[in-house]
């Protein structure tokens, strides 16, 4: 029994999904308790600020720009679509593709949240002097 608990404690300590699923979480709800105010989710911030820089896109391009599949790329749009933060419409090159785009009350939530993402941006930059080689090597990160 000792062997299998040396071994489970290995591979719990020692797996790298495990430790960036963690951090991930605890990373995630530093930016949502930041962004609370704006009552956008860091998620929902992302989406929204992709739209307002790459412009409209269709579902399957936000989901590969996220490194999501469609249907979680079409989950995390419904609750931006029902507080009017996006359109979402069918595409005038393809009837069939779903194009999304940011509303103007899209924009206003971006920009009444963007101060709050900044100043949760820098105080993570400044409690981690690693986090732009960090974000560089999660960045190059390809399996």
């Amino acid at each position: 029994m000792l062997l299998f608990m040396t071994e489970e404690k290995t591979l719990v300590s020692g797996c790298n999904c495990n430790a960036l699923r963690r951090a991930m979480r605890r990373v995630s709800s530093f930016y949502d308790a930041q962004l609370a105010p704006s009552g956008l989710k860091a998620t929902q911030f992302a989406i929204l600020a992709l739209l307002n820089h790459a412009g409209d896109l269709t579902v399957g391009e936000m989901a590969q720009k996220t490194d999501l599949d469609r249907t979680t790329a079409g989950k995390n749009l419904r609750p931006l679509e029902a507080m009017g933060l996006v359109a979402v419409t069918a595409s005038k090159e393809d009837a069939r593709r779903r194009a999304i785009s940011l509303t103007r009350a899209g924009h206003a939530a971006l920009k009444k949240a963007l101060p709050l993402w900044q100043v949760a941006q820098t105080h993570f930059e400044s409690g981690n002097e690693n986090a732009p080689a960090l974000r560089a090597q999660l960045n190059a990160l390809v399996l």
